[in-house]
Parts: structure tokens; sequence; C-alpha cells
């Protein structure tokens, strides 16, 4: 059997002279081979180890087969099993691939049927299993908190995945409501520091007089109010994480405090001149463009380099690709549940509602819309009557088309001489007059031009570039 490392197989079979048989087919197979005689032994043994593949016989004297089979089926063991009877029948081939049966074999059966059968099992399960690894890695739905198939968050798992064991600062950009605060959860959660502690502060929604304070606690009398003695964000997170939201916001003579911090892991109390040391990782974020903050005196240019060394971009809603009615179902069960709503699906009209909107506050907007209406509304199903402004504008289809010049699409076509065969153009350049008229009339915006051509946002980028490069040459 040329397959890449031994694989497990469990045979079930109360007849001695084939267990020999079997052995003798399998001497020479790389391949770790279990037997058991009846059912009891075999259930005991699936739960011990789910072996890649299973030879299972139907006729056992303490249970029928089909039940093992059936129960491999039901708890979605990872198990090629391949069926041997000695009484087959069409009925009984359809039951057994009804419940996932990789084959059937009927006795008696020639040796090198039952070698070519299992081996073609156990390829199968192994590639199984490493497509549903890389999918579990790469095509995953959502990563702790954060949810999204799309090919740019894919990306951003990736990035997490690798930088979450090191204690190499992460700083985070992106819009308003795209997570930033729960793509750092989810590297804390990641990295050996999780259980300790996160530390989430937002710089800017502390006034400047006290952010000293918050990052790095205070003593009694340290200043007007200063009652007790107060430990900061820096001395919470020892051990854990520190996550600085909105730093752009914070004042420079903070800066320069901050950068100390990072350069010695050394934190001082406001109020005293004893140091403590402390050991934190940093995550930080943004929805400003730090290096424009840079150009600009907002923020301190060697604290950017010392903060920025794994770049992390969260994309905003409107550029992942099929994102928008996953997160809108994933927050329609959370909400329905929460708010005793019997709410299950979405009508096709709102979610092409929400494939053409633009949301411009990302999925902390679209989290409120959802909210907004199952506490308002009541029903099974989510219909375009109840959505909350402003999406309320986008309810007339047909409206839209107009607002945005695109002609209806079951208008006639003009029998005029416009239709000659002198004006016929190639295809390709009436595609590209439609796709640039589209974006034009969209003010630049793909995903939206994409959605009123009932086309991919990736199919414009694709066909852009490739016109790019016809330029080229």
């Amino acid at each position: 059997m040329k397959v890449d490392s031994p694989t497990s197989l469990l045979i079930v079979e109360d007849n001695l002279a084939l267990t020999v048989a079997y052995r003798e087919y399998l001497h020479h197979e790389p391949c770790n081979v279990c037997y058991v005689d009846t059912g009891e032994a075999a259930l005991e043994h699936l739960q011990r180890k789910v072996p890649d593949a299973m030879l299972l016989d139907l006729s056992l004297p303490d249970m029928n087969g089909m039940d093992i089979l059936k129960h491999v089926y039901e708890a979605q063991l990872p198990c090629a099993v391949v069926i041997v009877t000695g009484h087959g029948s069409i009925n009984l081939a359809v039951e057994a691939m009804r419940y996932k049966a990789f084959d059937f074999i009927e006795k008696p059966f020639d040796g090198q049927r039952l070698l070519i059968t299992l081996r073609n099992a156990l390829r199968y399960q192994k590639l199984s299993r490493t497509l549903q690894i890389y999918r579990e890695q790469f095509e995953r739905e959502q990563y702790y908190d954060l949810i999204g198939a799309s090919p740019p968050m894919q990306t951003i798992y990736r990035i997490i995945e690798n930088a979450a064991s090191s204690k190499a600062t992460v700083f985070i950009t992106g819009e308003s409501g795209t997570g930033k605060e729960l793509c750092a959860e989810a590297i804390h959660k990641k990295s050996p520091r999780f259980g300790k502690p996160f530390i989430a502060l937002n710089c800017a929604a502390i006034p400047r007089e006290l952010m000293e304070s918050e990052i790095f606690g205070h003593v009694k009398g340290a200043f007007t109010g200063a009652l007790k003695e107060r430990e900061g964000a820096a001395l919470q997170a020892d051990g854990g994480t520190l996550f600085l939201d909105e730093i752009g916001d914070m004042d420079l003579d903070l800066q320069s405090k901050l950068l100390r911090f990072i350069q010695t892991g050394v934190v001082q109390k406001v109020g005293t001149s004893r140091p403590q040391e402390v050991d934190v990782r940093f995550i930080c974020a943004t929805n400003h463009d730090p290096l424009i903050d840079v150009q600009q005196g907002r923020f301190r240019e060697d604290l950017y380099y010392r903060l920025h060394v794994i770049p992390l971009v969260l994309p905003p809603l409107r550029e992942r690709e099929g994102d928008i009615l996953l997160i809108a179902r994933k927050f329609l069960e959370r909400f329905s549940q929460q708010e005793h709503k019997s709410f299950q699906s979405f009508a096709p009209e709102t979610e092409e509602i929400f494939l053409r909107y633009d949301w411009p506050g990302n999925v902390r907007q679209l989290q409120n819309v959802i909210h907004n209406i199952v506490v308002l509304n009541e029903g099974d199903r989510i219909t375009p009557d109840m959505l909350p402004s402003p999406l309320k504008e986008m309810i007339d289809a047909h409206a839209s088309r107009r607002m945005f010049h695109f002609p209806d699409k079951t208008a006639p076509i003009s029998s005029t001489k416009s239709t000659s065969l002198i004006s016929i153009r190639p295809l390709r350049l009436v595609e590209k007059e439609a796709i640039e008229q589209a974006i034009e009339l969209c003010e630049g915006n793909i995903p939206k031009a994409a959605a009123l051509l009932e086309v991919s946002p990736s199919t414009i980028y694709r066909k852009r570039q490739s016109w790019e490069g016809e330029k080229k040459t």
C-alpha cells in the first residue's frame, strides 16, 4: 500500500478462518491492523481510538454490524467503513450506502479485490483528514469571536496564528467597527499568555489628564481625587496582554512615557519614584493611518516604529466578499435566542439589500441593525419592511437601479439602426465600458458596482488587472 505514513485498520470478523485469511492478505501492507470478533468489542475500540478504516462483517454473534455502521455515521467518526457480508442484497447495499459505507463486498470474494478496496478506503480517509485539516486552517468561518470566511479574513487568521506565540507587538489598523478588539482578544487567546489577564484600554474614551493614571496607576494623594492607591492597566496586565485601542489619540507627552515603558518593561505609578517591572505583551490599534499621524506630528515616529512590528490590517465589511450574509445569520441566531424570538432567516429581498449596502459602520453597524430588527419585530423571517434607516432607502430594487442610472434588464431592445451590424462591437469592449461606467457611477466603490452588475467584486478586480496588463504591453 503506497501511503505516506502507517494508517490504522480495524477488522470486525467472528469467523476464525476469515481472520487468518485477512492476516495473510494484509501481511505486507504498511498499516496497523487490529482484530475484534464482536460488535461490543468494536464499539469499545471506537471509543478508545477511531481507525482510518474498518472492515465490518454484518453477521456478528452479539449484534447486527449495520448498527455499528449507523453509530459511525451518527457520531460522524472519521472512519471509512467497508461492509462484508455473505447475504448481500440490493436493499442491504442501498441501506449501507445511505449510512455512508465506503464500499460493499459480498462473500466469497477475491483477495485482490479486498486489498484494492481497503487501499482505496485508507487513501480516501487520509485525503479526507488532510482536507479537513486544510479547511480548519484555511477555510474557517469563525476564529474565536471573529466571523468571516472570505479570503481577506483567512489571511487575518493566518497572521494571528503565526504572531500569537511571539511577544512581538501587533499593530492593528482598520475602520471603526471592523473588530480590532476582537482581533486582539483572538491573539491573546491563541498565545501562551491565555489564562493570564487581557486588559483593554480605549485611549480615545479617557480624559487626557487621567490617561497616565489609567495606564501606570497612582498612589494615594498623587492628585486631587486620588483617595487610595490604584494599579494601572500595565500592572493589571502583568504576565498577560495590554491592548491599547485608538492609540493614535494618545497625548504626545504620554507617548514618550509609553515608549520608555515599552523599552524598559518598567512602570512608575503617578506620585511615586519607585519603579516596578512588568511582563506585558503589547497590542495596539487605531482607525487612523498611523503614518499620516506621524507625518502630521500627532504620533511619535520612534513610538510608531517601536510598535509597528507586526502590522495587521482589518478589511472593511464591504471588501469581505461573501461575509455579510454569513455574519448577519450568526447575529440573527444569537439575538433571536437572546431576545426569545422565532426569527430563523432573511427574505431574499432583504439579503439583496444587505449585499448592496455599503456598511460604513462595518460589522458593528450590521450587528446593531440585526439587534434592532429582532427587538422591534416579530416573525420567523426578516422582511424588507422591518429594516431601519438608512437601509429603508434601498428597499425598492428598481428605484435603486434608476438612482444609479442602470437600465432595466427587462426593457425591450430597440430595433433601430443602432443594432445594425455596423454598430456591433467586440463583447470585451462592451463589457469593459459597462464595468467602468458602473465604477464611475458608484464613485469608485467596486463592491457596490459589482452588486449592481450582479458579479463578484473579485471578477472586476481581475478584469481591471488584465486591462492594466494590456496597457503595459
